[in-house]
């Protein structure tokens, strides 16, 4: 693709470009990258760029100069296991993004190798089904393990903010943010199996608790099903847990626990959940189950505290959930 030259410098065009909103800070694709790999760190620092920042007060009283925009920041690579990194961020041109889809000028992240050489690819893929159409993009050959793993994070990221990645710098992948439907609550305090039965009734009044199991450390696990005719069935599926999402490792231990909900959406037909372009009739529905969820999560959380984790394993904020919601303008109640 031409306009990619316009995207990063030349020892980047053969790279995996992540393409973000121009609103999107270093920190928070850091804090991403942090989400899935353990030994994310700078290789090379994104450094501040330098020059005279606009004054403030009145009349300048003071002189007190505006604080430096964070975005405003000159490349760096984040390392990612022994091998691959993030080089960025670059920017790219509005006229450039408007030939992607997108509005704006945008912030461009490049994955690959930090020594700027390529990774042996696998075979072709075995089957086409991929939501996110990794597949499709390297239909010639899969790449494997850690490179793998970082065009897997890519799309994750992009879906969480809204962008997308340029695959080998050529192949468009536009994973939907609506896709993203299913929630875990990890909380410190367990709610109680009636009183989730209660909540997950308050959004799909004929919803049941369907199994009760003991586990080996002595906790009960339980599975709640709240089941519609047009829209498929919310499972519930709360149980104690010994290991939380690397997501989690920032977070203040006091902030969450190990008592874990699941909220997730199982569609009328599963197998559209591995086509990256399901049919009409699957994306009404789960627009409208992405905003049931995200309200039951909304009721849970409000219930027992603790932090929301969302499909991509990245944090999910009460405020990101809540726009779900706001997102869906039907009626509060499923289909039953």
């Amino acid at each position: 693709m031409s306009y990619v030259q316009a995207l990063v410098p030349p020892e980047h065009v053969s790279n995996h470009l992540l393409v973000l909103p121009d609103a999107t800070e270093v920190a928070t694709v850091r804090r991403l990258a942090e989400s899935w790999f353990s030994d994310a760190r700078w290789l090379k620092e994104p450094e501040a760029r330098s020059g005279p920042q606009p004054m403030r007060g009145a009349r300048f009283r003071g002189m007190a100069a505006a604080a430096p925009d964070p975005r405003d920041v000159g490349p760096g690579v984040l390392g990612i296991g022994a091998e691959h990194g993030v080089a960025g961020p670059f920017t790219g041109p509005a006229e450039v993004a408007a030939q992607l889809g997108m509005t704006g000028p945008v912030r461009v992240f490049a994955l690959g190798r930090v020594d700027g050489t390529f990774d042996r690819r696998g075979p072709r893929p075995a089957s086409p089904d991929d939501r996110d159409g990794v597949a499709r993009a390297f239909a010639a050959g899969l790449p494997e393990d850690d490179e793998l793993r970082l065009v897997q994070w890519g799309v994750a990221a992009a879906r969480k903010l809204g962008g997308l990645l340029l695959a080998d710098g050529r192949e468009l992948l536009r994973p939907d943010p609506a896709g993203s439907v299913d929630l875990r609550l990890f909380s410190a305090n367990p709610i109680g199996a009636a009183d989730l039965l209660a909540l997950l009734r308050s959004v799909v009044a004929t919803a049941e608790h369907e199994a009760e199991t003991p586990e080996p450390d002595g906790s009960t696990s339980h599975r709640l099903v709240a089941r519609t005719p047009y829209d498929g069935s919310i499972v519930l599926d709360a149980r104690q847990v010994d290991r939380v999402p690397r997501a989690l490792v920032d977070v203040d231990v006091n902030d969450y626990g190990p008592f874990a909900v699941e909220v997730r959406w199982v569609p009328q037909d599963p197998y559209e959940l591995r086509l990256e372009q399901p049919s009409g009739v699957h994306v009404i529905a789960r627009n409208r189950m992405r905003a049931t969820v995200a309200r039951l999560a909304l009721l849970m959380h409000a219930r027992s505290g603790g932090v929301l984790v969302d499909d991509g394993a990245f944090v999910a904020t009460t405020a990101e959930v809540d726009r779900r919601v706001d997102e869906e303008r039907s009626p509060t109640r499923a289909w039953v």
